[in-house]
């Protein structure tokens, strides 16, 4: 992602084929993105529609930032046992 902003900004948005590369790559990384933050919330007892806090503007990413940041669940929960604390 770093690499082709910096390509991006070089061109001077002239290059078309960076921009469409940057795109690619964010589609291609999007997905797993939110399969990985669904698992750490639910690792934390936490719904995985809590990713829907991201939306409200600067209260809801640091809410989000906190969430993701947390300890996971002792034992397990509705989402299944913790990888951190088996059993």
């Amino acid at each position: 992602s770093v690499v082709l902003n910096i390509v991006s900004s070089i061109s001077d948005g002239t290059n078309a084929i960076a921009g469409l590369v940057g795109l690619v790559y964010w589609l291609g990384t999007l997905i797993p993105s939110l399969a990985v933050a669904v698992r750490r919330l639910h690792d934390t007892g936490k719904s995985g529609w809590m990713l829907l806090l991201a939306l409200i503007p600067l209260v809801g990413a640091i809410i989000l930032i906190v969430f993701l940041a947390s300890d996971s669940a002792k034992g397990s929960n509705k989402y299944g046992a913790s990888p951190k604390y088996p059993g």
